[in-house]
């Protein structure tokens, strides 16, 4: 019995793509030997980091709003559609709306739906991929008959049928992402814990009669999280870009609140995008620079995180 807890007590090297250099490296070298491996591999991805600057410069920005915005963003003014000036550096809107306060908020708005939406995907979908990978039998048929169900329906089609029933706003659609957004993870994780649950340790953790909770949440779920980080990477990405598509559609935030897709929403004349450029470009181009820069950070990870990568 001792020598299964001794047994136990290590971190088994793992069969699964990820964790079994990263084991050794704390086995040898102890955490800090496995956060200098993680950092040096990070930092060999340029535009990974670029990103990280560039994420990092739009949380500030969302976190300091009300302190950097020179407007509040539903404030109007006698300038409606004023081209950049001193006063104005990005121009108004059509009803004079001061256009850098809006952009500044709407980070606010985009970021938290990204974060939010994947933040409650990841929960539903780990919680549910670890109860059927590790029970298997009809406990996986039942919630992969039901994850298959979910993703046979257009990911699109769906969320504008929910959206169009729920009504728009901002907690709606954080909601309507989140719980849609899980049969992705539910997969991701069963395949993981499918390796898992082989290892020996996983299995001298029920030989001593370990309650399945703890097995579950502090044996197989930390050799889970690698992949499920980088599947968030991209997650959140795809959220922010969802939130613009509804935005721009009318079925997700707004007006007056700003966000990066109701402002997109108002070049869809050949006017505005041909004469007021200041109305479209700037959200377009934080748009892209976020979602690339995320993209980015996400590939890192999983190259920093892949215990192949010996370089």
């Amino acid at each position: 019995m001792n020598l299964f807890k001794r047994y136990l007590g290590r971190k088994a090297a793992l069969p699964a793509p990820f964790g079994a250099e990263w084991t050794a490296a704390e086995e040898g070298s102890g955490n800090t030997g496995s956060r200098k491996m993680f950092l040096r591999r990070f930092r060999k991805h340029k535009l990974a980091v670029a990103g990280v600057a560039v994420l990092g410069a739009l949380i500030v920005c969302a976190i300091l709003a009300p302190i950097i915005a020179p407007y509040s963003p539903t404030a109007m003014t006698d300038e409606f559609g004023a081209a950049p000036s001193w006063k104005h550096l990005l121009g108004t809107d059509p009803v004079g709306r001061d256009q850098l306060s809006r952009l500044i908020y709407g980070a606010r708005v985009s970021l938290s739906v990204g974060i939010g939406s994947m933040l409650i995907a990841s929960v539903i979908g780990t919680v549910l991929g670890l109860v059927s990978g590790y029970f298997g039998r009809w406990v996986d048929n039942v919630i992969m008959r039901v994850t298959d169900m979910f993703m046979s329906f257009p990911y699109i089609m769906l969320i504008l049928v929910v959206a169009s029933i729920v009504g728009p706003g901002l907690t709606n659609i954080i909601l309507i992402l989140g719980f849609l957004g899980w049969p992705a993870v539910a997969r991701l994780v069963r395949g993981s814990v499918l390796a898992v649950k082989q290892t020996d340790y996983v299995k001298a953790s029920v030989a001593l009669g370990y309650r399945t909770p703890r097995i579950l949440f502090r044996h197989v779920l930390p050799n889970t999280v690698a992949p499920i980080l980088i599947f968030a990477t991209s997650g959140v990405a795809g959220a922010i870009l969802d939130e613009a598509a509804l935005s721009f559609l009318g079925l997700g935030v707004q007006p007056p609140d700003a966000s990066w897709g109701n402002m997109l929403a108002s070049a869809q004349t050949l006017t505005v995008l041909t004469s007021q450029p200041w109305l479209w470009v700037p959200p377009g181009v934080l748009m892209i620079a976020g979602v690339l820069s995320i993209n980015f950070i996400g590939d890192a990870l999983r190259d920093a995180l892949d215990p192949r990568n010996n370089k």
